[in-house]
């Protein structure tokens, strides 16, 4: 398993998102092996965080598919580094989310490129923000996405080796809201609480999530007031919301807003800030017809899920790119110390998408 110590070595340095250095050191090392099999480097240059890299092959003007990951991870310097392995297990900050996948996509290219001594048609995009949530990356992407038929990202597989079919869209909203500060012993009718605005709001929220249709609204943060003889002045409630269709978000949206403009304490205002952050990747008849082509070429069947979590993946099916997410190694404890994954996932990631890449060179298209 020679991967290994390709993994080892990007594992090896500390690529946290707001680590600059570290995030453009690992994406030296890719744009090293791209280039080795006959990619052009094309470099996003960034002056707080990472560059995006975008590797580009040959053209063909035939079907065209990009492979999608992230070379970033949540932990920061010192709090979670090196690489291990014992029998089944690798260990370390982004073994499966993601630098274990963009392995996979490496090695199978590497496979591509063996066989055939040349690559058309596939490009590969590595940006450097996916774990704070895209925000400037996703202007990269969304411009790339009109390019492009296929689009395979390459986040950790499922427990059976799932692909990803539909990721829900999230958004993170910020209310702050206004009242007046007044003595809560001599002049308690004089103040406006922005507490009890807040907790009215709050309930609201709350409410709109739906189970059955797979909604959730969280508020993750309240913060209010001053002290506990003085009526609040001023609060501020973070929340985020959670959705699998389009429907849902236009419900949920224009709820907020109506939360927002009601006034359920006299005197108060409020102000809504943020946005939709990831739009939802809902499941679709053409990705099922790529699973049921994929399934012919490689002669086994390819399991798939849905989840609650969004990736970059969104933003291209946004763009109507038939998109499929979780081509990386299977693993778990992901955004944890415990981050592992599973060394017999990749060996069936890369024989799975080395394949499927294979045949799209030969015939031109998969679809």
């Amino acid at each position: 398993m020679a991967w290994i110590e390709d993994l080892k070595k990007v594992v090896e340095i500390n690529s946290h998102t707001l680590n600059k250095k570290g995030v453009d050191e690992v994406g030296k090392v890719f744009q090293e092996w791209f280039e080795e099999i006959g990619f052009e480097s094309e470099i996003f240059y960034r002056e707080l965080i990472g560059n995006h890299l975008l590797f580009r092959s040959k053209r063909d003007a035939k079907e065209r598919i990009l492979l999608l990951g992230h070379i970033d991870t949540v932990f920061p310097v010192g709090s979670f580094e090196g690489f291990k392995e014992d029998e089944a297990w690798v260990y370390g900050a982004g073994v499966c989310d993601m630098k274990g996948g963009n392995i996979v996509a490496l090695e199978a290219l590497r496979k591509v490129f063996e066989e055939f001594g040349e690559i058309k048609d596939i490009d590969i995009l590595l940006v450097s923000d996916e774990e704070t949530g895209s925000d400037d990356s996703r202007f990269v992407t969304e411009k790339l996405a009109k390019d492009y038929d296929i689009c395979l990202v390459f986040e950790a597989g499922g427990k059976n080796l799932e692909v990803v079919v539909g990721r829900k869209g999230i958004g993170t909203f910020e209310i702050e809201i206004l009242g007046k500060a007044s003595h809560a012993g001599n002049h308690y009718s004089e103040g406006v609480d922005a507490n009890l605005e807040l907790a009215h709001k709050l309930i609201k929220l709350r409410k709109l999530t739906n189970l059955e249709q797979g909604t959730t609204v969280n508020i993750g943060k309240i913060e209010g007031g001053i002290g506990a003889n003085t009526i609040s002045p001023k609060a501020k409630l973070l929340f985020e919301i959670r959705y699998t269709k389009n429907s849902e978000r236009d419900r949920l949206l224009a709820k907020v807003d109506e939360i927002v403009a009601t006034q359920f304490v006299e005197g108060s205002s409020s102000q809504l800030r943020g946005n939709i952050q990831r739009d939802v990747m809902e499941p679709n008849q053409k990705q099922f017809d790529l699973i049921k082509k994929m399934e012919k070429i490689v002669d086994f069947e390819i399991p798939t899920e849905s989840r609650g979590g969004g990736s970059d993946a969104n933003f291209l099916a946004t763009y109507e790119v038939v998109t499929l997410d979780g081509f990386g190694p299977f693993g778990d404890g992901d955004h944890t110390i415990k981050e592992r994954a599973l060394k017999s996932s990749f060996n069936q990631r890369i024989e799975l998408v080395s394949k499927v890449l294979k045949y799209h060179q030969k015939e031109g298209r998969i679809l």
